[in-house]
């Protein structure tokens, strides 16, 4: 957990010791992207400090692709997503009957860092980093030099998100071109902290995690400016406002159970969490959406609008208002 939250945590577990009626309160369960985990903890903590108790939010970390297991059986109400559900995913939770409501919560820029005594690769082009990241680099590309000469010739150790992440697979698709599609020879990861970790213990290292990780580890790790053909982009809140941050701004999601808003206290948590998202996603480093978009998310949850309004993959570089006035694929 950040350290930014252990305020919030110790009053949480102080009303929690302190309410009498905690073990009867309904809970509401959620589980998935650690990447979205720290803007659903935050939102989760505020509204148990809200309730008095009188309500329980459990967030867990299995990765997108694990909260979605759980999801599609049934077993949460809410998936923390760092993607879009895959056609895959809404097939099980078909077959299941589990249906669901689709809301876009934040933008994430995912980010590219290095250790801060590396000084040779501040701006890093896409191409470059489809060479170190591509199958076919595996046993080839071992050290920095291999994929630009002016770069030391010292072996490069990359660190990154593990299968089961969303974030595995939007960088795939961003880089690479295809999802899932990379090297096997790196430490992977589904907690980012392990991640962060890597990059600031090696002079060598080369990783990728969501921007709030990086934020929060700054005077460890260095971002890298990534050159789309542009020059180099730094990752910020205006590069990913203006669309300049190319191809790693993406939006990241939460996926409500349908059956569960029949219980009041979903409805109650989604109607806080879309009311105090601004403030929230930009308090743990996240980049809010628009008004407009959250005001949408409770009116998809009003009208049971369910499904997806993608086509289960990630999109780079979506015009979120826009998809969102589509029609939703079950």
């Amino acid at each position: 957990m950040f350290s930014s939250f252990n305020f919030r945590a110790v009053t949480v577990l102080s009303i929690f010791f302190c309410t009498s009626i905690v073990n009867a309160s309904p809970i509401v369960r959620i589980d998935g992207s650690s990447t979205v985990y720290p803007i659903t903890e935050a939102v989760a903590e505020d509204y148990q400090i809200a309730k008095r108790g009188r309500v329980r939010v459990t967030v867990g970390i299995s990765g997108t692709g694990g909260g979605f297991k759980k999801f599609c059986r049934d077993e949460i109400d809410i998936v923390n997503a760092s993607r879009p559900i895959t056609q895959i995913e809404r097939q099980v939770c078909r077959d299941a009957g589990v249906e669901y409501i689709e809301m876009p919560i934040a933008f994430d820029a995912l980010t590219v860092a290095v250790n801060p005594r590396n000084t040779w690769s501040k701006t890093i082009t896409v191409d470059e980093l489809k060479k170190f990241w591509e199958p076919s680099a595996q046993g080839k590309i071992n050290n920095w030099n291999q994929v630009n000469p002016a770069w030391p010739d010292k072996r490069v150790k990359l660190f990154g998100a593990g299968a089961d992440s969303g974030t595995f697979e939007y960088f795939t698709e961003a880089i690479v071109g295809t999802a899932k599609s990379s090297r096997g020879d790196f430490t992977a990861s589904e907690d980012d902290n392990v991640l962060v970790q890597g990059v600031s213990s090696d002079m060598y290292a080369l990783g990728f995690f969501g921007f709030a990780y990086y934020i929060e580890n700054s005077s460890k790790i260095n971002a890298v400016a990534i050159d789309n053909g542009n020059g180099g982009i730094l990752p910020s809140a205006s590069t990913v406002e203006d669309g300049s941050y190319q191809p790693l701004s993406r939006p990241v999601f939460i996926y409500v159970n349908a059956k569960s808003t029949n219980k009041p206290e979903i409805q109650e948590f989604v109607t806080f969490f879309m009311k105090n998202a601004p403030a929230l996603v930009s308090e743990v480093k996240y980049f809010p959406l628009s008004a407009k978009i959250y005001n949408l998310n409770l009116k998809h949850m009003s009208q049971k609008k369910l499904g997806t309004v993608f086509e289960g993959e990630s999109e780079v570089g979506v015009d979120l208002e826009e998809i969102m006035q589509h029609d939703a694929n079950l």
